[in-house]
């Protein structure tokens, strides 16, 4: 009993944080059209900009895990929520496009900081279910994602572009609490891991479960990305409003929090296998009833594109806890592999992708990539058969 208090304070505060620092993450999709036409650029000059954020967010997260492992304290944590906030709150409220990039830039570093320190963290603190512990943490993010199209949808709705960095206070006022609340670990007396960044790197990307895991982990990244960048513009073409754009992407990632929170459950039901098998091969078909009826059925389409979500993110826990317990002392590391270098590699074929879509259509390739992680579910055999 006295474990459940000792980790449950700390835990309530890594999942707040990580709950606040995704809402930021999640800001600029639905309102990216509209930025884009405040500022005058296209739509695959947006995709690169988001892409770019993705970039920062993401393909820095694993350097930052090797520090956090490194250094035992907690301040990427506290630098990190801040930074996201501030700066993100700041980007849809600028005019200039050097400047909007710049804050988009420094906000994604931020969150890159946040993440592979409170995902180490949450391991760290958890000494009973590390899975459902897990689950919750990264339910808790999706949930936060899924709330950042809404809240910046309606704000800039309702309010306006440049009303935008008053949400910043949100985040700061987090970080502080944390700060005050997180349990310090620096002074404990055990003795730092003496790993090196290329010898920890190398570990990581020469074993083989880590290495499919990573690839799942990018498929599925590749199906949310693309939707929550593309199709945004399709919805603004189509005239929907800010508001209603901001409602989609919301119920996208809230059924997505929701699956995270229920895999591991199901897990223990139907097996991990399994688990990855819906994740990866049932998107394919819900994406073609999306292409059938989003012009005719909108409604219908919507809970199609809802169910996606759900869909999409059902192994995301299930995936952070199996790669870190074949490297523990990586957790961190492991945590920026899979949580952010994954997304960063799609975000760099984001910046093409974007391009494709606007020379053709872009549902028929939001089709065409959804039918890659379903060709790919041949992978997950292979994940649970033991190297000798």
């Amino acid at each position: 009993m006295i474990y459940k208090d000792e980790e449950r304070k700390p835990q309530i505060w890594f999942c707040g944080g990580h709950f606040i620092n995704d809402i930021y993450t999640g800001f600029l999709n639905p309102i990216m059209p509209f930025i884009a036409e405040q500022v005058r650029i296209s739509m695959p000059i947006a995709t690169i900009i988001l892409s770019c954020s993705h970039i920062f967010s993401s393909l820095m997260q694993p350097f930052f895990g090797f520090f956090a492992d490194k250094i035992k304290k907690r301040a990427l944590i506290f630098w990190g929520l801040i930074c996201t906030s501030i700066f993100i709150s700041l980007a849809p409220a600028s005019k200039h496009l050097i400047l909007m990039i710049l804050f988009i830039i420094l906000g994604s570093i931020g969150s890159s900081l946040f993440h592979p320190q409170s995902l180490g963290l949450i391991s760290k603190f958890s000494k009973s279910d590390i899975a459902r512990n897990m689950g919750i943490f990264m339910a808790a993010g999706t949930l936060g994602f899924s709330m950042g199209p809404l809240l910046s949808s309606s704000m800039a709705q309702y309010f306006g572009l440049s009303k935008m960095p008053i949400l910043s206070i949100l985040g700061i006022s987090w970080a502080l609490l944390m700060f005050k609340m997180v349990p310090k670990f620096s002074t404990e007396k055990t003795q730092k891991p003496n790993f090196k960044l290329k010898q920890a790197f190398i570990d990581i990307l020469s074993n083989r479960k880590l290495n499919i895991l990573n690839i799942i982990s990018m498929l599925k990244s590749l199906i949310t990305t693309s939707c929550s960048i593309l199709l945004p513009f399709l919805w603004k073409s189509q005239g929907y409003t800010k508001f209603q754009i901001g409602i989609a992407l919301f119920f996208f990632l809230f059924l997505g929090g929701i699956a995270a929170l229920l895999s591991p459950k199901v897990e223990k039901k139907i097996g991990t296998a399994n688990v990855f098998y819906i994740s990866m091969i049932t998107t394919f078909p819900l994406m073609i009833l999306f292409m059938f009826t989003y012009k005719t059925l909108p409604i219908i389409s919507f809970i199609i594109f809802a169910l996606m979500g759900f869909i999409t993110m059902f192994a995301v826990p299930i995936t952070m806890s199996l790669a870190q317990n074949v490297m523990p002392q990586y957790k961190s590391i492991i945590g920026g592999f899979i949580n952010g270098f994954s997304w960063g590699v799609v975000a760099i074929a984001m910046s093409i992708i974007g391009y494709i879509a606007e020379a053709t259509s872009i549902v028929p390739v939001l089709v065409f990539l959804s039918a890659i992680p379903a060709i790919c579910s041949v992978l997950v055999k292979y994940l649970f058969k033991e190297t000798h």
